[in-house]
């Protein structure tokens, strides 16, 4: 509904936001709307109640006018959903000239797009990401780089106990909007995670452990799920939990330690932000070193220490309250990085990451799916509601397909499977990609079909890259027929707006590139697999998929169908459109394949 009305305000005033008013006739077709009515006239805007009485008036005198005027709008907001399809998708300049024009808006100095306020841009860089393993666009991966770091070090990386509010306020950084949102964090660990896997730098999978780990601590709910978010202020107050002065430092740790953190993460008389100090990592440690005469492999050490009691320090403050519904769409992007980072940090860690994938799948699933398959949206209080949405559905199957290639357990790729199979089945529209409602869903003025990412990525952007996925694991051209209708919707101009359509990018890049499919007969626990599975888990490999079992005649992956066993050794076959190299058994070979077929 808000998504309808929205555009129905944008398309009568030019713009949007909230608070939104929207007025209709009894039919709910749109006739007139805004965003903020003082309760005062003043600025050039009306009063509500001189509005009011405006709606009420022209209601009663011109009200055919009115409902004609209804009845275009409507008709309008129908059509936008209908965009010139490109007949196919041999443009393969489309990527490279996204990042040429990510690279005109993109602030060098600072890194990300854009000015104040500045949002993170996850599938932004996730693209830049894979445009440089897939190209070698070193301007891609400096763009990335850039972003990633002055992000880690600025105020909107809470530095303490870590993860990432919404925006900053500001250009550089510094000052959040203190609250923080699941799918923020959930996007932001998995590329952190992806960045570290691409570069090997180690302070990347730093960050993503440390929001992977505030989410636990902070949004897990006692079923396992994730919560919404946690909200802005405390006691009415923004950012009250989260900002220091130098006596708030001084209190807990002792005075050298207090000099040491005050001058890295630039805590001052006055502060930064309304007489208080949003942290903010100002001074590396070898400058450090050099001013408190300290060894600067000493320095993190000491800084680590003092986090870690800072952070103690700060749990006994009250907390910002937490909006405790888990839904489907968000925990699917939750279940996703939690399952990137278990495969690529492994250990105790990554066991801890995986079962938290684990968990928070198995209770969506067991808690949102209906018996006839379908999913709900929302689970809170032991009570799942609303019918799911497409981006309910695509984002929690790209977290189970994502679980799947780090588990190897069939039934995440079976669940992934069964609810793309809803997708096609219920959300398709004929002229090209999905609508975001059900076919069988309540009939609203128009059925919506949102293409542009917003702060999550588009249902349509990721029901292509998980259908595209699907493909690669099936062989079924039905599920790459699928995802090209979705990508010709939005090939003739993802390059010109690549901010509003990165997930979009990444799913054309991977729609273009000569995916490797790697089947490896085996059980998936046993130390001959796992070496196999070695050298496809080292660096950044966005274009391959995974397949393991040790029995593939009992698998349900068509992957595995036919493959066998060699010397009655783990073996991997590396195919390409399900025609495979000779299999082997040794990881040397495997990686040899590997490096031949451009994985």
């Amino acid at each position: 509904l808000d998504q309808v009305y929205m555009s129905a305000v944008q398309a009568m005033t030019g713009s949007g936001g909230w608070p939104m008013s929207v007025f209709l006739t009894p039919e709910g077709r749109p006739f007139y709307g805004g965003t903020y009515f003082p309760s005062v006239a003043r600025h050039g805007l009306p009063s509500f109640r001189d509005v009011l009485a405006g709606v009420a008036d022209a209601w009663l005198t011109r009200r055919r006018e009115i409902e004609e005027s209804g009845t275009r709008l409507a008709g309008q907001l129908g059509a936008s959903a209908s965009l010139p399809v490109a007949r196919s998708l041999v443009d393969r300049g489309i990527p490279d000239r996204a990042v040429a024009s990510l690279q005109q808006a993109f602030d060098s100095q600072n890194g990300g797009w854009g000015g104040a306020p500045k949002f993170p841009q996850p599938m932004t860089v996730e693209f830049l990401l894979r445009r440089w393993a897939t190209a070698g666009d070193q301007r891609a991966l400096a763009m990335a780089n850039r972003t990633l770091r002055q992000m880690a070090a600025g105020g909107i990386h809470d530095h303490l106990g870590g993860g990432f509010h919404r925006y900053a306020t500001d250009t550089v950084w510094l000052v959040p909007h203190f609250e923080k949102m699941l799918y923020d964090n959930a996007q932001l660990a998995r590329v952190y995670v992806h960045a570290f896997q691409a570069t090997g730098e180690p302070d990347y999978l730093e960050v993503a452990r440390d929001t992977l780990d505030a989410m636990l601590r902070d949004l897990r709910r006692d079923d396992g799920t994730f919560a919404a978010s946690q909200d802005a202020d405390t006691n009415g107050v923004e950012g009250l939990t989260f900002v220091w002065t130098p006596a708030d430092v001084r209190e807990v740790l002792p005075g050298p330690d207090a000099d040491l953190f005050c001058t890295a993460y630039g805590v001052v008389d006055g502060g930064n932000w309304e007489g208080h100090t949003v942290l903010s990592r100002v001074r590396d440690d070898r400058d450090l070193g050099r001013v408190h005469g300290i060894p600067p492999e000493d320095v993190e050490r000491r800084l680590a220490a003092a986090r870690a009691v800072l952070l103690t320090a700060r749990g006994g403050r009250p907390q910002p309250a937490r909006d405790d519904k888990a839904l489907a769409s968000w925990n699917g992007l939750a279940i996703a990085a939690f399952a990137d980072a278990a495969r690529v940090i492994g250990g105790a860690d990554g066991t801890r990451y995986r079962e938290a994938a684990i968990a928070a799948a198995e209770t969506l699933i067991a808690a949102l799916r209906t018996p006839e398959g379908r999913l709900r949206r929302s689970w809170k209080d032991g009570r799942a509601a609303h019918d799911g949405v497409l981006e309910d559905y695509t984002h929690l199957a790209e977290g189970l397909l994502a679980l799947y290639d780090t588990t190897f357990e069939e039934r995440w790729f079976v669940a992934a499977r069964d609810l793309m199979e809803q997708v096609l089945a219920r959300f398709a529209d004929p002229a090209g990609g999905f609508f975001d409602t059900a076919v069988d869903a309540e009939v609203l003025v128009t059925r919506p079909k949102d293409l542009q990412d917003n702060a999550l990525p588009s249902g349509n952007a990721v029901a292509a890259t998980v259908l595209l996925r699907l493909s690669a694991l099936t062989g079924e051209g039905r599920f790459r027929d699928a995802a090209e209708s979705a990508l010709r919707l939005v090939a003739a101009f993802a390059d010109r707006h690549p901010l509003g359509f990165g997930q979009w990018l990444s799913a054309l890049d991977f729609a273009m590139a000569e995916v490797t499919e790697i089947a490896i007969v085996g059980a998936p626990g046993d130390r001959e697999t796992r070496a196999l599975l070695a050298p496809t888990e080292a660096g950044y490999r966005p274009n391959q998929v995974r397949a393991v079992a040790a029995d593939p005649r009992a698998s349900v992956v068509p992957l595995m169908a036919g493959r066998v066993q060699r010397d009655r050794r783990a073996t991997a076959y590396v195919c390409r459109n399900f025609a495979c190299r000779q299999p082997v058994t040794d990881p040397e070979d495997l990686r040899r394949d590997l490096a031949i077929d451009g994985a």
